[in-house]
């Protein structure tokens, strides 16, 4: 089901009806009702790969129940690796199996021996990289000690199914969530008003923002041979405010929802686009995700607490990985060692923990300097999208290429160019917007406070006309395939 969609319209109402009619004491039954909501949400997309949610929470559960009265430490690590190898073993079939046994039966081939391994005919489950490493989070931090094994199944179930971030995130961590299902929730009318204006913004950036520049995107890219350098340009431009818009909306989306039903998710993106240097845009970007793999595999390798060579060789791991995280193909690889490239000599420097607070912090305009960094950085990002756009890395160097020619400096010749104008506008007004909000939560989070009732309200039916105005076939969000 998507966010997007007629049926989420009509499925959030009935559910947060339904959820807050139950009385506040009867806190199973609330989180029965989101585990059965939940169930609905995922299956309403294929109703068979509910068995593996279910499989996952199973194994991770008893994990975790095995984990509390164990004390010895081969046992232990005997039950943490069932998660890790259930969870993971999901992922290396349904994500990664093909692209090894490809990759496989190409580097014989290559040699001179033909050998015909077949790959599986089989469909990626939507946000199965998501709620793996969400259960996962819950097993190692419960071996680590860091919080104690739940012994209530539906809070744990209602966790992991959590339907506003199930199947894109934020991946959220069992000591921050699963609290919360333990605890009564009453209802909260600025909190569920707060959530309502968050869900408004998530909604502008996927239908307005993202699904337009999606179609000017897709054109270029699918078709990139037939367009000049300029074109180009603009090409992987649409696609970095797609992506944003996609997946920062989705977010957006999913916080605002959790409000509603009284729950706090995780802030996933802070304004990356603003960023001075790489390392910023990562403290920013997907936070979430970047979080998970620092806490969980950079910081038990040494993390920046070793030589240096295991210091450079921690951070291409953790790009790459990152990188390959985000889909079986080469082009994720190439696009997390390309940012491991971006990196290291913020590292090498020690400049990479430089920019931690907000650009222009306390002004309107930033300097001269930080409006540099901020567009040095940027164009470093958009380069790496390219690869990661595209659909192999043949594609990707032609595209490169083909910006880097004799008419790079042309006029875009794209067919529709009074459309292509209002939406680069369009863009310019989103990320004034986003400037002006960019110490916020979200961008409009200040906007009912700030301003005058009127001003307000017409702002919310400005957006929601322009919602009715751009909205054009229904997108699925771009990290739903990973």
């Amino acid at each position: 089901m998507l966010f997007n969609s007629l049926d989420f319209a009509i499925f959030l109402p009935i559910v947060f009806v339904l959820y807050w009619l139950i009385k506040q004491d009867y806190l199973k039954i609330q989180n029965l009702l989101l585990v059965f909501a939940s169930y609905i949400f995922y299956g309403w997309w294929d109703w068979r790969f509910l068995f593996l949610i279910l499989f996952s929470t199973l194994v991770d559960y008893f994990v975790g129940i095995g984990l509390l009265n164990e004390e010895n430490p081969i046992k232990r690590k005997l039950l943490l690796f069932v998660s890790i190898i259930v969870n993971l073993g999901f992922l290396g079939v349904f994500k990664y199996y093909n692209f090894f046994i490809e990759n496989f039966n190409t580097a014989f081939s290559f040699f001179g021996k033909e050998i015909n391994i077949y790959t599986l005919s089989i469909i990626l489950p939507v946000g199965i990289s998501f709620y793996t490493f969400q259960t996962l989070s819950y097993s190692i931090d419960v071996y680590r000690k860091k919080m104690n094994p739940t012994k209530d199944f539906i809070a744990f179930a209602a966790f992991v199914s959590f339907f506003p971030q199930l199947v894109a995130g934020p991946i959220e961590r069992a000591t921050h969530l699963l609290p919360q299902f333990y605890h009564k929730r009453i209802f909260d009318y600025n909190k569920a008003v707060d959530g309502c204006r968050q869900i408004l913004w998530g909604l502008f950036k996927k239908i307005v923002i993202a699904d337009n520049c999606a179609k000017y995107a897709n054109l270029i890219f699918n078709n990139s041979d037939n367009y000049t350098g300029s074109a180009l340009i603009l090409g992987a431009l649409f696609f970095s405010f797609q992506i944003y818009g996609d997946f920062s909306g989705y977010s957006d989306i999913a916080i605002g929802t959790s409000r509603l039903f009284g729950f706090d998710l995780m802030k996933n993106f802070a304004f990356p686009y603003f960023s001075r240097d790489i390392a910023e845009f990562w403290r920013r970007w997907h936070i979430s995700l970047s979080t998970w793999f620092r806490d969980y595999i950079y910081i038990p390798l040494g993390g920046s607490r070793c030589s240096l060579w295991k210091k450079i060789r921690n951070i291409f791991l953790i790009f790459v990985v990152s990188g390959f995280w985000h889909g079986a193909n080469w082009t994720f690889i190439v696009w997390g060692f390309l940012n491991a490239v971006y990196f290291l000599p913020l590292m090498l420097a020690k400049k990479n923990r430089d920019n931690f607070e907000t650009v222009a912090i306390g002004k309107f305009f930033p300097n001269i300097q930080e409006l540099f960094s901020m567009i040095i950085t940027f164009s470093l990002t958009v380069f790496a999208w390219i690869f990661f756009r595209a659909k192999d890395l043949n594609h990707a160097f032609r595209y490169i290429s083909g910006i880097f020619s004799k008419s790079l400096f042309s006029i875009p010749n794209l067919y529709d160019q009074r459309s292509v104008l209002v939406l680069v506008i369009t863009l310019f007004v989103f990320l004034f917007i986003e400037w002006i909000g960019r110490n916020d939560e979200y961008a409009i989070e200040k906007i009912a406070i700030k301003t005058h009732l009127i001003f307000r309200w017409s702002f919310y039916y400005l957006i929601m006309f322009s919602l009715f105005l751009f909205t054009g076939q229904e997108q699925q969000f771009i990290y739903f395939q990973f």
